[in-house]
């Protein structure tokens, strides 16, 4: 296994891509090398076994629920053993909704159920990322990264 990071995203309005290219910078800024893909270009779920960093982007849906591109992958990690694997969720959120960024929670809760440690609660952005949703980004990718490494001199 590789000590490389994939991030995979749902974007569709274009505020959680933006939120994936911020936290890529942050990650890039430590060193570490990360592979982006849009969840529409992701071959399998198996996919996310061969890294060691595990970053998953989504948008909320509706009155909670994952975007309709995220269903089936996210089913498709009931297949998958991410124990050994650090992990983490992002995603644009609408306060408008009843419940808040419920996306970043549910895959959350997915990658702890398949064995993953998470670090991070879940970065979550209201609408448009503004200047300071940038920074925060950023970091979280430089923390997401920074933690990878050190887990792995630890082992």
């Amino acid at each position: 296994m590789t000590n490389k990071i994939i991030m995979i995203y749902a974007s569709m309005s274009g505020n959680t891509e933006e939120m994936a290219t911020a936290i890529e910078t942050g990650v890039k800024e430590t060193g570490a090398e990360i592979d982006v893909i849009d969840i529409n270009d992701c071959p399998n779920v198996q996919v996310l076994e061969e890294y060691a960093g595990i970053l998953l982007g989504a948008y909320t849906w509706g009155d909670g629920e994952l975007p309709y591109e995220f269903e089936d992958f996210y089913d498709g990690m009931d297949d998958v053993d991410l124990t050994s694997k650090i992990a983490a969720s992002f995603g644009s959120c609408d306060s408008f909704y009843p419940k808040y960024g419920a996306a970043v929670d549910l895959l959350n809760e997915k990658l702890q159920e398949r064995g993953a440690r998470l670090i991070h609660d879940g970065l979550k952005v209201e609408l448009t990322p503004e200047d300071e949703d940038v920074e925060a980004c950023k970091e979280f990718g430089r923390t997401f990264a920074s933690e990878l490494l050190f887990s792995k001199q630890e082992g």
